[in-house]
C-alpha cells in the first residue's frame, strides 16, 4: 500500500478503500495522520503482516482488515483507533485469546469478526471471546444468542411491507359501502319478516272464526235439550 501525494495533501477524506493493492513488505506505506477525517478503512487481502505503521485515526469508526497475514500487534488498534465500533479480522493469522485480549483497550467496539481464523477452532471459542471482550455485542455477525446482527437493508425492506399493507388497506375501500350493502340485506330481510306476519295473523284470525261457529252450534244444541226437557 502506497498512497500518492495527491491523496496526502487532502484531509476531507471520510472513506478510503485499498483492497487488493499490495503491502509495501507487509507494511502500510503512505498512510498518515494527513487523514485525520478518516471514518472507514478497508485494506482487505493486501498481504499485511504488520499494524505497526498504523497512524493516529481518531475518528475512524470501522476497519476492514479481512484476507491478510496479520498474526499480533493489535495493541496498536487501541493506541491509533481508539473510536472504532467496527473490526474484520476474518481470514488472517489469529490463534489465541492473548492475541485477541489486546483489544479490551477498544472501548467503543462493538462488532469483531474473526471467521477463518485458526483462534475459531478453540474449544468454547464464542463464550470465551464474548467473556474477554465485555463490550462487543456482536462476534462474527452474531449476539451471545446467536440473534444475527441487523442490517440497515432489511430494515428498509421491512418499511416498504408496512406501507404495502397500507396501500392494500386502502385499496379494498371505505366501510361505508360495506355497510350500505348490509342495509340493503336488512331491508330485504324485513319485508320477508312482513309477509311471514301478516299470513301468521290471516290463519290466526280463520281459526278464531272456526272457534265461533263451533260455539254457536254448541249454544243452539244446549237450547235445544232444555226446551225438550220443558216438554
Amino acid at each position: 500500500v502506497n498512497l500518492t501525494s495527491d491523496l496526502l495533501s487532502s484531509s476531507k477524506v471520510t472513506e478510503l478503500v485499498l483492497d487488493n493493492c499490495r503491502s509495501s513488505n507487509g507494511e502500510i506505506e503512505g498512510l498518515n495522520d494527513s487523514f485525520k477525517e478518516l471514518e472507514f478503512l478497508s485494506m482487505a487481502n493486501v498481504e499485511l503482516t504488520s499494524l505497526a505503521k498504523l497512524p493516529t485515526l481518531s475518528k475512524l469508526r470501522k476497519l476492514e482488515l479481512s484476507d491478510n497475514i496479520i498474526s499480533g500487534g493489535l495493541e496498536v488498534l487501541a493506541e491509533r483507533c481508539p473510536n472504532l465500533t467496527y473490526l474484520n479480522l476474518s481470514g488472517n493469522k489469529i490463534k489465541d485469546l492473548g492475541t485477541v485480549e489486546a483489544l479490551q483497550n477498544l472501548k467503543n467496539l462493538k462488532s469483531l469478526d474473526l471467521f477463518n481464523c485458526e483462534i475459531t477452532n478453540l474449544e468454547d471459542y464464542r463464550d470465551s471471546i464474548f467473556e474477554l471482550l465485555q463490550q462487543i455485542t456482536y462476534l462474527d455477525g452474531f449476539d451471545q444468542e446467536d440473534n444475527e446482527a441487523p442490517d440497515s437493508e432489511d430494515d428498509d425492506d421491512e418499511e416498504g411491507d408496512e406501507d404495502d399493507d397500507d396501500e392494500e388497506e386502502d385499496e379494498a375501500g371505505p366501510p361505508g359501502e360495506y355497510e350500505e350493502e348490509d342495509d340493503e340485506d336488512d331491508g330485504g330481510s324485513d319485508l320477508g319478516e312482513g309477509e311471514e306476519e301478516e299470513e301468521v295473523g290471516l290463519s290466526y284470525l280463520m281459526k278464531e272464526e272456526i272457534q265461533d261457529e263451533d260455539d254457536d252450534d254448541d249454544y243452539v244444541e244446549e237450547g235445544g235439550d232444555e226446551e225438550e226437557e220443558g216438554k
